[in-house]
């Protein structure tokens, strides 16, 4: 049962400029000090929650997948974050989890946020992502996804790691931090949350809040208003002795997810 090394990366984003953004946090990366086996970008961390999607978006292995590609080689991590994919027509808000190999995975936010209009601008994605990292299984999700517990169930223990990266205003900060405490019992799971801070382009705050949580619902880490980067290290075993005491998750009700949205 392997350690898990894993860094939160707490910034201000240059509103709808990634050449900016990608440069200012390959500075961040390279603060690193230590070993790390993940990095966790906030969401659309080149870019900040923008719906302008014609002039922000990107077709895959392009500028920004290319530059994950490359911060992962260089720090031999896994970086992850969500960024404006477009295929065609169409726009998603999407995570991509780059391995330093260059091999990744891909997760498209399932939960819209209408309230900000995202649903006019983005197709919503239908399938959950866990992936795997040093015998750790792991559920990357993208904010608004947060309200939804359904979507983030850990069915039979198909992951051991909950992580949300997101543009939450701190208007709501007591939600997020509720929400994310709540995800770690139910589930029985850590749970990491990596938020932003400052003001967009829409005049919205943010305070960060990001933050780990053991399965227990205590705070491993929490940072709010500044800037961080922050490497904290997970344990496995700790996590497995917990579970077989306390298996609750032996008496989860079944339930089937409709994918038509």
């Amino acid at each position: 049962m392997q350690d898990l090394s894993i860094t939160l990366i707490q910034t201000d984003l240059y509103w709808e400029n990634s050449t900016a953004n990608l440069a200012m946090l390959e500075e961040k990366i390279a603060m690193i000090s230590t070993p790390t086996d993940l990095i966790v970008l906030p969401e659309m961390f080149n870019s900040g929650f923008t719906m302008n999607v014609e002039q922000v978006g990107e077709p895959m292995n392009f500028f920004v997948q290319k530059w994950m590609k490359q911060q992962a080689a260089q720090t031999n991590a896994v970086v992850t974050g969500s960024f404006i994919a477009k295929e065609g027509e169409k726009y998603f808000n999407r995570l991509i989890w780059m391995r330093p190999d260059g091999s990744f995975e891909q997760y498209d936010k399932r939960h819209l946020f209408r309230m900000g209009g995202e649903h006019h601008y983005f197709t919503g994605g239908t399938q959950q992502l866990i992936v795997e990292l040093k015998g750790w299984k792991i559920c990357p999700l993208i904010c608004y996804d947060l309200r939804f517990p359904v979507w983030s169930r850990n069915v039979n223990q198909a992951y051991d790691l909950l992580i949300y990266v997101a543009n939450w205003p701190a208007v709501r900060s007591k939600v997020w931090d509720t929400l994310l405490q709540a995800r770690a019992i139910e589930n029985q799971s850590f749970v990491v949350g990596v938020n932003r801070v400052g003001k967009d382009g829409m005049d919205l705050v943010y305070s960060g809040n990001s933050t780990i949580i053991d399965f227990k619902g205590n705070h491993l880490f929490y940072q709010a208003d500044s800037e961080i980067v922050e490497t904290q290290v997970l344990n496995k075993k700790s996590l497995a002795e917990f579970r077989e005491q306390f298996p609750a998750y032996l008496d989860a009700d079944s339930f089937e997810i409709n994918n038509l949205l």
